[in-house]
């Protein structure tokens, strides 16, 4: 069995993450689920959890779900991270720049390389592509970073000018990271399902579903703080797969 919840996590979030987790996991044993103990973490809280059959429960990035996971993983449900702009359950990407360069809106930035963090990615490549194509922009593939902090440093550094960061890790870098100081938001793209938990194929949704509502509400506020977690919402499989897929980098 595999558990992960890699996609926020970071030093100052996973207390708090294993503490919802232990909830969950809980949650999901009185239901008569079975549960690992501990989350998986690393390189392996990710594709390799993602297509595991025995997976508990996961969280993935909208993009990977309908491009490779759709029809071989059970949807859960959609967390809310109350994301400024965006109805419950929805989240976006934000533009950064370096706050020393002189341009100050995304269109200023027409034909301007894109520091991405993988083609898979829907807020790092997908999101800022389909808002280019919408408003007749050009951001071509420039850096791939491996990360959407890995970006955010490419332009803080100097070694790219433009990046497109999902609206909640921007949230996170803002707050605990220094060298976010030396960035700007330009511009943001339309919103878009936030990021889905999956479980494996067969799993009981609905008692999936449940256990981690159930595990959100009982948050601590110390907790709900770090994590910025509000709730969990259901959203269909179809407004995932309905989001445009751009041309890969």
């Amino acid at each position: 069995m595999t558990a992960s919840l890699g996609m926020y996590d970071r030093a100052e979030t996973a207390p708090a993450n294993d503490r919802l987790w232990a909830a969950i996991r809980d949650g999901l044993r009185g239901r008569g689920v079975a549960a690992p103990d501990a989350l998986t973490r690393g390189e392996a809280a990710y594709w390799p959890a993602w297509e595991d059959p025995a997976l508990v429960l996961s969280q993935t990035c909208g993009f990977p779900y309908r491009a490779r996971l759709h029809g071989r993983v059970t949807l859960i449900g959609t967390p809310d991270y109350a994301v400024e702009g965006c109805a419950p359950g929805l989240y976006r990407s934000v533009f950064v720049a370096r706050a020393d360069d002189a341009r100050s809106r995304i269109e200023d930035f027409d034909g301007t390389a894109l520091a991405y963090n993988e083609a898979l990615s829907q807020s790092g490549w997908a999101a800022p592509q389909n808002h280019a194509a919408a408003h007749g922009l050009r951001f071509p593939a420039g850096l791939q970073t491996g990360g959407h902090r890995a970006s955010a440093l490419a332009v803080a550094g100097g070694r790219a000018d433009l990046a497109a960061l999902d609206a909640v890790t921007w949230r996170l870098l803002s707050r605990w990271e220094d060298f976010a100081g030396r960035l700007k938001v330009v511009g943001q793209t339309d919103p878009t399902p936030g990021l889905p938990f999956i479980a494996g194929p067969g799993a009981d949704a609905a008692a999936t579903f449940d256990a981690v509502d159930e595990a959100i509400a009982g948050l601590s506020d110390a907790d709900r703080d770090a994590t910025g977690l509000r709730g969990l919402i259901r959203i269909a499989p179809e407004a995932y797969l309905a989001v445009p897929t751009p041309p890969a980098p």
